[in-house]
């Protein structure tokens, strides 16, 4: 399994192959090889900053000789005209690396800020808001970084860090019961320590898995706030709990105050609006 430098190391790579191919012809026939210049990243739009590390990665990965002066972090909030970092060296490798770097930090920033909003909204209470699989190909460590800093937490990385139930491995397992057994035996034979999660559609399931046992976290999907706080009253402090399925700005608090552990939110990665921010010479 790769390391979390590694994937970058190969996102950074593919990346920079995607976009320059056999040469970034524009810059090559009219800046002179060594030509040296500066320019500087503007924050066009508030929000939260993440990506300057991985930003500072694709950098040193395309040219190691740029100097790169960080004035503002990862995590900072940042306002329109701010400026977060500087970095001077080569002209070629300052216009080639542009549209990549700004490609992952305004993405990074969109989430990082759609993260706090959420986040915000939930102070006062004891729930973490959870991201989801939900992420766009080959970006999903950034992503689920650029979360992190905005406050969140990740729910797992991909399908090899924990194990959850969701409707239709139930369904195919043949019901409830199935599935949970089925799980712990193949646990035991491949001796991995994993934690358990499975989705409930309804109040039925939720007791069947009561019943059942065996699990760690309980997904409830697609339930109201009112039907929430009677399962968060059934589980009983029992297993941890987490709400999932449509929600949003406006009804993330009610689901909160039932007492859910967690809240996950597909719209922080699928569908969030970059921050603004331009590099520009200076």
């Amino acid at each position: 399994m790769y390391s979390v430098d590694e994937l970058e190391d190969r996102l950074i790579d593919l990346a920079f192959a995607e976009d320059i191919g056999d040469g970034d012809h524009t810059t090559l026939c009219c800046i002179p090889d060594d030509a040296t210049g500066k320019s500087h990243l503007l924050i066009k739009e508030d929000g939260i900053l993440a990506g300057i590390e991985v930003a500072k990665r694709v950098f040193a990965r395309f040219d190691p000789t740029l100097k790169v002066d960080v004035l503002i972090g990862d995590g900072a909030k940042v306002k329109k005209g701010d400026i977060a970092m500087v970095v001077s060296g080569k002209t070629r490798s300052l216009l080639q690396t542009e549209r990549l770097m700004l490609n992952i930090l305004q993405r990074m920033s969109g989430i990082a800020t759609m993260t706090n909003k959420y986040v915000e909204l939930l102070k006062g209470t004891n729930t973490r808001v959870l991201d989801t699989r939900k992420t766009t190909p080959g970006m999903r460590i950034l992503e689920k970084q650029a979360v992190k800093i905005g406050g969140g937490v990740n729910h797992r990385i991909g399908l090899f860090d924990m194990i959850l139930l969701k409707d239709n491995h139930v369904d195919f397992a043949g019901g409830i019961k199935n599935a949970i057994d089925r799980c712990h035996e193949y646990l035991s034979e491949k001796s991995l320590n994993l934690k358990i999660e499975i989705e409930v559609r309804n109040f039925d399931e939720l007791q069947q898995v009561l019943d059942c046992g065996g699990v760690d976290r309980i997904m409830l999907d697609n339930f109201s706030i009112e039907n929430t706080k009677k399962a968060v009253g059934m589980i009983a402090g029992r297993y941890e709990v987490e709400s999932s399925g449509g929600i949003t700005f406006e009804t993330i608090r009610g689901y909160a105050e039932c007492g859910v552990d967690f809240i996950s939110v597909g719209a922080l990665t699928h569908s969030v609006k970059c921050l603004d921010m331009s590099f520009k010479a200076c």
